[in-house]
């Protein structure tokens, strides 16, 4: 991996970790276009750019990390309990199912639930707007939905909005606490990759490349987080749903 690279895949990470197109799904299609093999110190890498964008969560937000709000974080962790627990037990499994095919497919299904889950959105029905109003239940549904995020293409970021938006989160709040919640789960991964390639990542030029990568990510992601509330505020994800579609249809044409 060069400089270059490090640069390409921090902006892709940056832009897409919290909009409902998978970021891992773009990484692993940037990286094969870059001729970068998926080894387990390019998939490490991968995982702590990630981390460095949900850094920028906390820049967003930092109001949020205090011990006022010590009753949402409690709810944040229940909805991180079941990834973190299917994650542990099934990484190996999980990590099998990373292929440009997986991907394609999961973005065609992704999109076309969002086109559903919208058509039948009702907003006089999603009366959560505020993530501190959301409730231990919907917190450990939101939590489920998140478990599909484990299959590469399917997005995290996706999965849990739309699983808010199921149990009655408005757009914004949905976006929201899908942002907050990407914050223990990239911690778990980021530390698990960190021990088990350490060794690997902190040497020579995958120090530099990984310094480079997380700084990018890290400023990408700061300002999409502003872009895509402000896109919530007239607009729907209607848009995320067809680019889905069309883009797991173009990696399909590109495969076969």
């Amino acid at each position: 991996m060069t400089a270059i690279d490090s640069i390409v895949l921090g902006i892709i990470e940056g832009f897409t970790e919290f909009l409902p197109i998978s970021s891992t799904g773009h990484l692993i299609v940037a990286s094969e276009f870059l001729g970068l093999d998926q080894t387990n110190v390019n998939k490490a890498y991968e995982v702590i750019i990630q981390f460095a964008a949900i850094l920028a969560v906390i820049l967003n937000y930092p109001s949020k990390f205090t011990l006022k709000h010590i009753d949402l974080w409690t709810k944040i962790f229940i909805a991180f309990v079941p990834i973190g627990a299917v994650g542990f037990l099934f990484s190996k499994q999980v990590k099998a199912l990373f292929s440009l095919e997986v991907v394609a497919l999961m973005f065609i299904v992704g999109g076309v639930i969002f086109l559903i889950v919208e058509k039948y959105y009702d907003e006089k029905k999603h009366i959560t707007s505020d993530v501190e109003d959301v409730s231990y239940k919907q917190a450990l549904y939101i939590g489920i939905a998140q478990i599909f995020a484990l299959i590469p293409g399917t997005s995290r970021a996706g999965s849990t909005i739309i699983g808010a938006m199921l149990v009655g989160l408005n757009r914004k709040a949905s976006a929201e606490f899908s942002f907050l919640l990407a914050f223990p789960v990239m911690c778990a991964t980021t530390g698990y990759d960190l021990l088990k390639h350490h060794n690997e990542l902190f040497v020579g030029d995958n120090l530099l490349n990984l310094l480079i990568g997380f700084v990018v990510s890290f400023i990408v992601a700061f300002l999409t987080i502003k872009i895509f509330l402000k896109f919530l505020e007239n607009f729907t994800f209607i848009a995320f749903g067809i680019y889905r579609i069309l883009f797991g249809i173009l990696l399909l044409t590109f495969i076969y």
